[in-house]
């Protein structure tokens, strides 16, 4: 999967469901998230980073916590919290 754009801890959940999606579709598959042409919050990133360590979706993603093997391929830089709140 590939983002693009500025992505946020509301934004995340999207990837979220689409990483759902996607590992729903055949049992085993290894997701890579690129994330490298994207703006991450680092809030955003951390959360990336903990479901790829714990090999879990969030739970109000997928309730049932099935494995999901995840890589998160580091975006250019995160956008600090305070730079980020300055633009919305």
């Amino acid at each position: 999967m590939i983002a693009k754009g500025h992505i946020t801890v509301h934004s995340v959940n999207a990837l979220y469901v689409v990483a759902k999606r996607a590992n729903s579709l055949r049992e085993g598959l290894d997701l890579e998230l690129d994330i490298s042409q994207a703006f991450v919050d680092e809030a955003a990133l951390d959360m990336l980073h903990t479901a790829s360590q714990t090999r879990h979706l969030p739970a109000r993603i997928d309730p049932h916590q099935a494995p999901c093997t995840i890589s998160v391929l580091a975006p250019r830089r995160p956008v600090p919290a305070a730079a980020a709140r300055l633009a919305a």
